[in-house]
């Protein structure tokens, strides 16, 4: 007979060791393959992976046939859809972890990773491309059971990168354009560039399409392909990357990636990059398109999820494009002013500006070189400015024109008038200062004031 309390602590032992061998559901992770798969040629298959504020940790993949039989799967709740792209090396995609918290921070979301790396890894990208037809049949067929079991299509957002924003648009098309909204990073361009609206993402594959362009001019599309499309930068290289193919695997992929970490920076909330609307990128950077009359009383869209908020206002007005530039790195907003100039110079003089902005030793400065500027006598420019650094307050701002003259006398700008005007922050007063005398290649240096009525 064993004493009483050694029963009791031997009790507690045989109970500890059946909960330790007791083992939690274990989660359920993204494919991950390498380049022998890829080299080798994979099949598709395509496996959904359901995350929401209980397990951001640890992904439950889903029936196909039976989304309801996962406890966690909620048809009442709205659902995001994250779709990757072409996989060629068969790694997961760096930013699967990082765009599922960040979603679920915004709202009480089903959020579904629709992993088809087996298919989209293969060294011959056009497989790929073809898998997207028969991943779109398969992921239509869930959502089709996903209504039977109570959900709206009205509340789904596809998230598609690259290729999978195709494959977004292919499901939209097969359900009519029911579903709520398909947000396109960057949409894939080899094979695409001669589709159809019918071959490729287009903004009737949902109620709302809103489309960023990070790499025009290589592996993403041209064009205008959503309800409302970003141009970061004017669409094409983004500042930051590398342009020399020396870098590389970085030369490849940088500009096209851009997209999802604008995107991803927009969830954090850590920038917020506003488009303007316009015509074309050269007319942005001259300050031609800074106006945002028509989504009055609203301000300009912002990219991101919260973009659907001028839904309505871009419905109306029908297929927008609005510009924004960044910088190299993260927070990737740029502070913007529009700068209107009075000249008065006595003979016609060309050249590019520098503005300093500087508030106590710092300083910032933007460059405007995007080409040389026509100075002639009394004449009106309007020019943007767009800074890296935002400096608060405003003590002094110099200015310089560069006119490559390095030989014979410098000619001096007479400016009756120059006035800045923030643009993303309105409640920041304008600031003004008159008649300047600037003499060509050289800083001159100014305090700010305020702007008289009607200046």
């Amino acid at each position: 007979m064993l004493p009483g309390r050694l029963l009791h602590l031997l009790g507690l032992v045989l109970l500890c060791k059946g909960q330790e061998e007791e083992s939690p559901e274990s989660c359920d992770d993204f494919t991950d393959l390498n380049l022998s798969h890829c080299f080798l040629g994979t099949s598709l298959s395509v496996r959904l992976l359901l995350y929401t504020r209980s397990n951001l940790a640890c992904g439950r993949e889903l029936h196909h046939h039976q989304p309801s039989s996962q406890p966690l799967f909620n048809p009442s709740r709205p659902t995001a859809f994250v779709i990757h792209g072409y996989r060629p090396t068969g790694a997961p995609p760096i930013w699967i972890d990082h765009i599922v918290h960040l979603l679920a921070k915004q709202d009480d979301l089903n959020i579904i990773v629709v992993d088809w790396n087996q298919g989209a890894a293969n060294l011959n990208y056009f497989t790929a491309v073809t898998y997207t037809r028969e991943a779109a049949f398969n992921l239509t067929s869930f959502i089709l059971r996903m209504e039977d079991g109570g959900a709206s299509l009205g509340s789904l957002h596809l998230i598609g990168v690259s290729l999978g924003a195709h494959l977004a648009g292919f499901v939209g098309a097969n359900l009519k354009g029911r579903i709520g909204r398909i947000t396109g990073l960057d949409p894939a361009g080899p094979m695409f560039t001669s589709a159809t609206a019918e071959e490729r993402l287009d903004p009737s594959d949902a109620m709302f399409v809103d489309v960023l362009h990070t790499d025009m001019n290589s592996f993403g599309l041209r064009g205008t392909h959503g309800h409302i499309d970003f141009y970061a930068n004017g669409g094409a290289d983004q500042p930051g990357c590398p342009k020399s193919i020396f870098a590389g695997k970085s030369y490849f992929v940088c500009d096209h990636q851009r997209s999802v970490f604008l995107f991803l920076c927009s969830l954090n909330h850590t920038c917020s990059l506003t488009g303007y609307p316009c015509s074309s990128y050269n007319d942005y950077l001259e300050g031609r398109c800074l106006q945002c009359e028509v989504f009055r009383p609203a301000p300009c869209p912002v990219l991101g999820y919260d973009v659907s908020r001028w839904r309505e206002t871009l419905l109306r007005l029908g297929q927008t494009k609005l510009f924004f530039s960044t910088t190299a790195t993260l927070p990737y907003r740029k502070l913007c002013y529009r700068v209107d100039m009075v000249t008065w110079n006595q003979y016609l003089r060309w050249g590019i500006i520098f503005i300093r902005l500087h508030s106590g030793r710092k300083f910032t400065e933007a460059r405007i070189d995007h080409k040389v500027l026509r100075f002639e006598q009394y004449t009106s420019t309007r020019l943007l400015a767009q800074f890296d650094d935002d400096l608060q307050p405003v003590q002094k701002i110099s200015m310089r024109i560069s006119t490559g003259n390095v030989i014979g006398p410098r000619y001096k700008f007479r400016l009756l008038r120059v006035r800045f005007t923030p643009l993303e922050h309105p409640e920041r007063p304008v600031m003004c200062r008159y008649d300047i005398i600037v003499e060509e290649n050289m800083e001159v240096a100014f305090r700010p004031l305020p702007c008289e009525s009607g200046a």
